[in-house]
């Protein structure tokens, strides 16, 4: 056990402590990433994203109990957890190896994927990104080979390496999911309903754009004007509307349709955007409202956002 002056700090989830707190940690799907620099570790923590992990770059080890005893907090959300350690981090790199073994005396469970890449692939991408190589040697081919050396001890100890020499982003990506993610993967689409006012422009990361405005406007009635969609008063005049619930059902069954194709091309987030002119009522009740419908499609992940719900007409 450590003691108060153990540089590894968080014990919540030791022997002693929260039982349920210690249980909830066990329970984490915890990646650590590690790997040579250029190998591909931006395209892993990508794909992490992708498929639910709250993922962290770049993480001083002596913090690595503490995230977990944060996400094992009774009340977190989070389940899924990927963690970025390598030589950007100085000296603190070099107490890695402890950090893992300290979680590892916790009984915390976790996966080390190691990622690597040929020292021509890797020149390859540095000359191509002209950005300079964390170790620096007296060239890139000496930084390269120091880093393996500075990263062997954690090579040795992984449980998945994977070497991207010759593999495009998406083909790392289909490699990490058959690896490490095939135990979730599923058909479920993670599809982002999110409003807008058009006043204010288009969402920048929308992939499909709805237009509301063909209904009538909560705004020009005195009483609603000062209410949001969120409001029973807002929502009983756009959805009392037959035209609103008739493009409601028509576009739940676009959505559904359509998931599945993007699921089998690898797209698993969709951004479907509804707008109407200041994005506080018509655009907030039809998203609302879709996802109230589509929650129950299990090969669907929905998450809301009204971006422009605060702003002043």
């Amino acid at each position: 056990m450590a003691d108060r002056g153990d540089k590894f700090p968080g014990e919540a989830p030791e022997r002693g402590a929260d039982e349920g707190l210690r249980e909830r940690a066990c329970q984490l799907h915890l990646t650590v990433i590690t790997g040579l620099s250029g190998a591909g570790k931006s395209e892993a923590v990508a794909t992490f994203e992708d498929m639910g992990y709250f993922c962290i770059d770049n993480l001083p080890p002596q913090m690595l109990v503490r995230v977990v005893e944060l996400f094992a907090l009774e009340g977190s959300r989070v389940n899924r957890v990927a963690l970025v350690f390598d030589v950007r981090g100085g000296s603190y790199f070099s107490q890695v190896g402890e950090a893992l073994e300290h979680l590892k005396s916790l009984g915390i469970p976790f996966r080390l994927l190691y990622l690597e890449a040929s020292d021509e692939a890797l020149i390859a991408r540095y000359q191509s990104s002209r950005r300079p190589h964390p170790v620096m040697g007296p060239s890139l081919a000496e930084s390269i080979a120091a880093e393996r050396n500075l990263l062997q001890p954690l090579r040795a100890r992984a449980d998945v390496v994977i070497d991207t020499t010759g593999l495009s982003p998406r083909e790392l990506r289909r490699r990490l999911e058959e690896t490490l993610l095939a135990d979730q993967l599923s058909s479920q689409l993670f599809l982002s309903l999110k409003s807008f006012g058009y006043k204010y422009g288009l969402p920048d990361d929308a992939d499909m754009v709805l237009d509301a405005r063909f209904l009538p406007n909560p705004y020009w009635v005195a009483e609603l004007r000062p209410l949001s969609g969120l409001d029973a008063a807002v929502k009983d005049f756009v959805l009392g509307r037959s035209e609103a619930a008739a493009f409601l059902r028509r576009v739940a069954v676009l959505v559904r349709s359509l998931a599945p194709g993007f699921v089998s091309e690898q797209k698993r987030r969709l951004v479907l955007a509804i707008g109407c002119t200041g994005g506080r009522h018509r655009s907030v009740v039809l998203v609302e409202d879709l996802a109230r419908r589509l929650r129950g499609d299990e090969s669907l992940v929905i998450s809301v956002t009204h971006r422009d719900i605060s702003r002043e007409g």
